[in-house]
């Protein structure tokens, strides 16, 4: 893989995507920038999770002049949460250039908006219906865009904002550069595609990419409440000798990594709201084995280069395929076996069958070992472990003591408290684990269809309504259940309600914070 060193970026920008830490470019982002700088207009097909925000956002940044106080950069996204999402991460790339950025969506009040674009943002992230709203209400000038970004065309199409699009497309100057993000490649799309871009470079993920070869995989459907106690048995039947948890947020994250310590286990989390040296720290001390386990917020974890992972663990079911597979392919890699064991409640039964569909290999269903099984586990831990230290004759200190032992006990009585005071019996300390709303209920998977049952392996150690728009109809729908179910929809137990916030220009353009997904 390209690092992003090698990628020809300006050191601003570089500075942001090592803050960020990113240190390797995906697929979609290596062919995106290189093309995106030459100033090529871009055709990329791809989905959620593949890193195109950064693919599309970093040559966006590289043409922005932040002197200039004129709107630069537009880009169109289908729903208000997506529009939050990408107006963070552009804002973290541009954070060392200056760049302004501002949200605009419906559900927000518009007022609000048009004395935020007031601030001279240099980019505008917006749904198609808001955005044609502020253009018909002359409170968008869009004579100076230089670079115009579509983000999920397809769901666009299929949310019915094809003739908003249209619509703005006209209101942008035509010797642009265009990008079109699209995970599929309709008719519809490739009709805008033909009629308002110029020669476009195909950039697409290839099949291969998707691959999960060498890694067994497993579920355990549970319900949310009992999913660290189950974790936490199936960590001492498997024994990892290095192990990534992946939870979907930062407090998710921090809470994970605080109960498994107090459980005993060696772990440590990373997310964004880690200082670099902190996250480096982290880091340094799991590839040295110091950490048994790491903690993890996708984001976090991309582009990082760690070898020797056995066991990924998802305790909460990534939002898209893609984001499964890169999270898995940390273990399993040069030829070794990994395991690969995804929590799921039954609402969230769909997303596994779209996992499925996407990487064309079927998980086994995992029997979460009871107490007793734990202990087994470790308890074989401990017969190992002794094994190995009469083995490598490192024991010669302590003949003397053992034949004091001997001849006051039985050698099996002996050997059975060595063997036990080596035991990390399974511990039931009580642990605070916010509970987390599952993911929207996704077509596809009622759960009905397959049990969680299973025999266990063992000793597995391998193994709401908003405002109308200009369009005169309903703008910017929300994430919804027939959608593709990768945004947490509003009002969700861990932050909250995306009208609430906007992204606003204030302080110098940062967008606020949406703690529904790290970006």
């Amino acid at each position: 893989m390209t690092n992003f060193s090698e990628l020809n970026i300006s050191a601003s920008t570089l500075k942001s995507v090592k803050r960020m830490g990113f240190e390797e470019a995906t697929p979609i982002q290596e062919g995106t920038i290189k093309f995106g700088m030459e100033g090529r207009d871009i055709i990329g097909q791809a989905q959620t999770g593949t890193g195109k925000t950064a693919a599309f956002g970093i040559p966006l940044i590289e043409k922005i002049d932040p002197k200039n106080s004129n709107i630069q950069g537009l880009i169109i996204a289908p729903t208000r949460e997506l529009a939050i999402q990408v107006s963070e991460e552009i804002y973290k790339l541009g954070q060392d250039k200056r760049v302004k950025i501002l949200s605009v969506y419906g559900g927000q009040e518009i007022g609000r908006q048009i004395r935020a674009l007031k601030n001279n943002p240099h980019v505008i992230v917006g749904t198609p219906g808001r955005l044609l709203d502020h253009i018909n209400r002359r409170t968008l000038k869009l004579d100076n865009v230089q670079t115009l970004i579509l983000d999920e065309a397809d769901e666009m199409l299929n949310m019915g904002f094809i003739e908003d699009i249209t619509k703005i497309l006209e209101s942008v100057p035509e010797d642009r550069q265009t990008l079109l993000f699209s995970a599929t490649m309709p008719t519809a799309i490739r009709k805008i595609a033909e009629k308002f871009m110029k020669n476009p470079e195909i950039v697409k993920i290839q099949s291969k990419e998707m691959t999960v070869e060498n890694i067994e995989q497993f579920y355990v459907q549970s319900q949310e409440r009992e999913k660290f106690d189950i974790l936490s048995r199936v960590l001492n039947v498997h024994q990892p000798e290095l192990a990534i948890i992946f939870g979907r947020t930062k407090r998710r994250v921090d809470e994970l990594s605080h109960a498994l310590s107090i459980r005993g286990y060696i772990a440590e989390g990373i997310h964004g709201d880690l200082s670099q040296a902190k996250r480096m720290s982290v880091l340094k001390q799991f590839k040295e084995n110091k950490i048994d386990i790491l903690v993890a917020t996708d984001v976090a974890a991309r582009g990082l280069d760690i070898t020797g992972v056995t066991h990924v663990y998802n305790y909460d079911i990534p939002q898209d395929p893609e984001s499964y597979v890169h999270r898995i392919g940390r273990t399993g890699r040069a030829g070794k076996s990994g395991v690969a064991v995804t929590f799921v409640s039954p609402r969230e039964m769909g997303y596994l069958r779209i996992v499925e569909e996407t990487t064309k290999k079927r998980m086994s269903p995992l029997r979460p070992p009871s107490s007793d099984e734990a202990l087994v586990g470790q308890q074989r831990l401990a017969v190992e472990s002794l094994g190995e230290m009469v083995d490598k004759n490192s024991i010669g200190d302590y003949r003397a003591f053992a034949t004091e032992l001997l001849e006051k006990y039985e050698a099996l009585d002996v050997v059975a408290a060595a063997l036990k005071s080596m035991t990390r019996e399974p511990n039931d300390t009580p642990v605070s684990i916010s509970e987390e709303r599952p993911l929207p209920s996704r077509k596809g998977g009622s759960g009905g269809g397959r049990s969680g049952g299973g025999g266990y392996k063992g000793n597995n150690r391998s193994g709401g309504g908003r405002p109308s728009s200009g369009s005169g109809r309903s703008s910017d729908r929300s994430s919804s259940s027939d959608r593709s179910g990768a945004r947490r929809p509003s009002g969700s137990r861990d932050g909250s309600s995306s009208s609430s916030r906007d992204g606003s220009a204030n302080r110098g353009g940062r967008p606020r914070s949406s703690s529904r997904r790290e970006s």
